[in-house]
C-alpha cells in the first residue's frame, strides 16, 4: 500500500467515512490494503476510435483484480478530429487535449489513486492522456485502443484520408460520384483508430518506444482478441509497477523522448507528434525543443513504407513485426539507447533481444541501407515567416523546394473553395492563417484542403503553409506550426496576395521574399482582430501558449 492511499483509507476508525463509500462500489474487508488502481476510459460511441474500448477496460479491471489490486474505473472525453474535420468543431479537438489531461489529473490526484491505466483511442486521447500521466507521476501504463482494419475498393486498401481525397477526384472529374460513395461506405469497416501512420497510430508508437506500454501493443488492430490480451497483461504489468514503485518520469528521460522521436521518423510518422511530445516532455520536465526534434530527423532515416505517402497500413506493421522490429534495426544501426528503461522494468536493449535484426515477412520495413529515405521527413524550418520554427512534412513529394506566389486565406473555409473552385493553380503557395492556437482558437488540422489538393493532381506543384495542424494522414509540401501565429503578429499575418514564398525542406527555411523595410510597414498597419468567444474557446485562448513550445495552457 501505497502513502498515498494509507492516510485516506487505512487509519482505522478515523477514516471509517472513507471506507463506508468504497464499501458502497464493492470493497470488502480485506480490499482497504490493497493498491487502488485507476483506469481512465476514453470510451464513446462518438468515434469508431474509441467504441471499443469498454471491451479493454474490463479486460484490464479484470487483470488489476487477479494481480491483487483494487481498480476504480472513470471516464473522460474524446472530439472525433475525422467526423470535426473541416468544420468549426474541429477547434475544440487539440482544446480536448488539455481538457482530458486535466480530467485524468483531476481524478487521480483527488482520489489519490496509487497508479492509472489510461485507455484511449482517437488523437487527443493519447497526448492529453500521456500528459496526464507524467504530470502526476504515479505508477501508470497506456493502452492504446487499437488501430482499425482497413477497407478496400476495387482492390485498394481504404483508410478515412482516401474520403477526403475523393472529394478531390470528384471535383476535378477524375472519379465517379458513385465510386466515391462506394468509398465512403467501405473505408471504416470496424472499430479502431485511423488505419495508416496517422496520429493516433504515430503516438501509440512513440508511448512504446518510450516504454510507457507494453512491446507489440501500438500496432495491433481493435477488433482482434489480442489487443484485450494486452489490456489485460497491462492491468497485471501496472500492479507489479505500483509494487517497484516504478514513477513515470523514471522511464520518461530525454533520452527516451529521443527514441519516441527516432521511431515516428522511422514509421514516417505525424507532424503532431512534434506538438505532442513538445507538450509531454513539458509535463515531465523535461527539456525537449524543436532542435531535438531536427538533430534527430537528421540521422534516421524513414525505413517503414506505410500510408499517407506510402503503401502500407498498420496493421501490415503489425504483421511485419511492429514496432520491436523497428526499433531493434534502429538499435542495431546505433539510432537508439538502449539503456533506457521500460514500465516492464527491461531497458531496450533487454527487451529487444530476441528480435530478428531483419524483418521475417514482406518489405513494410526495409533495412537502414535500403531505406524509402535517407533522412526523417519531419523537417523543423526557420525564417522570416516562422522565426520560432515551424514543422514540414517533406515525405511522399518529388521536390523539396518550392518558390510561388502568396494564395492567402484567413481560415480553411476559404482556402477549400479556392482549390474546389480550380482558383489554386500549380506554382501557387496557399497560405492559411488565423488558424493557430489562440487565433483558431484551436489550431484546426487542414485536412480537406490538403487532401483537396491532392485530390486535384496539385500535390507536387503547390505548397501549403499555416498556423494551423495537419491531420497525420496529410502528404505533400506542407508546412504547419508556423510561429508565431497570425493572432499575435507573427510575419504570417503581414503577407500579402501575390508576395513570394519559398519553401525550403533541404535547408530547412521558409522564406518571405519582400524588403525589411515593407514588412515594418506593413507591420506598422496591423492590428489583432477579436473574436466573440465564450466558454473552453475562451478559457483556452487566453491561456494557449506557442505551437512552438507545444501549444500547452500553462
Amino acid at each position: 500500500m501505497s502513502k498515498r492511499r494509507s492516510s485516506i483509507i487505512t487509519e482505522g476508525l478515523a477514516r471509517s467515512p472513507n471506507r463506508s463509500m468504497l464499501r458502497a462500489v464493492g470493497f470488502g474487508d480485506n480490499d482497504f490494503d490493497k493498491p487502488i488502481v485507476g483506469i481512465a476510459n476514453a470510451h464513446s460511441t462518438i468515434t469508431p476510435c474509441n467504441a471499443g474500448l469498454n471491451v479493454l477496460a474490463d479486460s484490464a479491471e479484470n487483470a488489476v483484480k487477479a494481480a491483487g489490486g483494487m481498480p476504480q474505473t472513470f471516464g473522460t472525453i474524446t472530439i472525433s478530429d475525422g467526423i470535426s474535420m473541416g468544420t468549426p468543431g474541429m477547434k475544440y479537438s487539440l482544446i480536448s487535449r488539455e481538457v482530458i489531461a486535466d480530467s485524468i489529473d483531476t481524478v487521480v490526484n483527488g482520489q489519490q489513486l496509487d497508479g492509472v491505466l489510461v485507455i484511449g483511442g482517437c488523437d487527443k486521447n493519447m497526448p492529453g492522456g500521456m500528459m496526464a500521466i507524467a504530470r502526476i507521476n504515479v505508477p501508470a501504463i497506456y493502452v492504446y485502443g487499437g488501430t482499425i482494419k482497413p477497407g478496400n475498393h476495387k482492390g485498394n486498401d481504404l483508410t478515412i484520408v482516401s474520403v477526403f481525397e475523393a472529394v478531390g477526384q470528384v471535383a476535378a472529374g477524375k472519379l465517379d460520384p458513385a465510386d466515391a460513395l462506394a468509398i465512403e461506405k467501405k473505408a471504416c469497416p470496424s472499430v479502431g483508430s485511423c488505419g495508416g501512420m496517422f496520429t493516433a497510430n504515430t503516438m501509440s508508437s512513440a508511448f512504446e518506444a518510450m516504454g510507457m506500454s507494453l512491446p507489440y501493443s501500438s500496432t495491433m488492430a481493435a477488433p482482434d482478441a489480442e489487443k484485450a490480451e494486452s489490456a489485460a497483461a497491462s492491468g497485471r504489468m501496472l500492479v507489479d509497477v505500483i509494487k517497484r514503485g516504478l514513477l513515470p518520469r523514471d522511464i520518461m528521460t530525454k533520452e527516451a523522448f529521443e527514441n519516441a522521436i527516432a521511431v515516428i521518423m522511422a514509421v514516417g510518422g505525424s507532424t503532431n507528434a512534434v506538438l505532442h511530445l513538445m507538450a509531454i516532455a513539458r509535463e515531465a520536465d523535461v527539456p525537449l525543443t524543436l532542435g531535438d526534434f531536427e538533430k534527430v530527423r537528421a540521422r534516421t532515416p524513414v525505413i517503414c513504407d506505410l500510408k499517407p505517402s506510402g503503401r502500407y497500413v498498420t496493421v501490415d506493421l503489425h504483421r511485419a513485426g511492429g514496432i520491436p522490429q523497428v526499433m531493434k534495426i534502429l538499435l542495431n544501426g546505433g539510432l537508439l539507447h538502449g539503456d533506457c528503461i521500460g514500465v516492464t522494468g527491461k531497458t531496450v536493449a533487454e527487451t529487444l533481444i530476441d528480435i530478428p535484426d531483419t524483418p521475417l515477412v514482406g518489405d513494410v520495413i526495409r533495412s537502414l541501407d535500403n531505406p524509402v529515405y535517407q533522412e526523417g521527413h519531419l523537417a523543423v524550418l526557420y525564417g522570416n515567416l516562422s522565426e520560432e520554427g515551424c514543422v514540414a512534412k517533406i515525405s511522399g513529394v518529388k521536390n523539396r523546394q518550392h518558390t510561388g506566389p502568396a494564395r492567402v486565406f484567413d481560415s480553411e473555409e476559404e482556402a477549400l473553395d479556392a482549390v474546389l473552385n480550380d482558383s489554386i493553380k500549380a506554382g501557387d503557395v496557399v497560405v492559411i492563417r488565423y488558424e493557430g492556437p489562440k487565433g483558431g482558437p484551436g489550431m484546426r488540422e487542414m485536412l480537406a484542403p490538403t487532401s483537396a489538393i491532392i485530390g486535384k493532381g496539385l500535390g507536387d506543384s503547390v505548397g501549403l503553409i499555416t498556423d494551423g495542424r495537419f491531420s497525420g494522414g496529410t502528404y505533400g509540401l506542407v508546412v504547419g506550426h508556423v510561429a508565431p501565429e497570425a493572432a499575435v503578429g507573427g510575419n504570417i499575418a503581414l503577407v500579402e496576395e501575390g508576395d513570394t514564398i519559398t519553401i525550403d525542406g533541404d535547408n530547412r527555411n521558409l522564406t518571405l521574399h519582400i524588403e525589411d523595410d515593407e514588412l515594418t510597414r506593413r507591420r506598422a498597419s496591423w492590428r489583432p482582430r477579436t473574436k466573440t468567444l465564450s466558454g473552453v474557446q475562451k478559457k483556452y485562448a487566453q491561456l494557449v501558449g506557442s505551437a512552438s513550445n507545444g501549444a500547452v495552457t500553462w
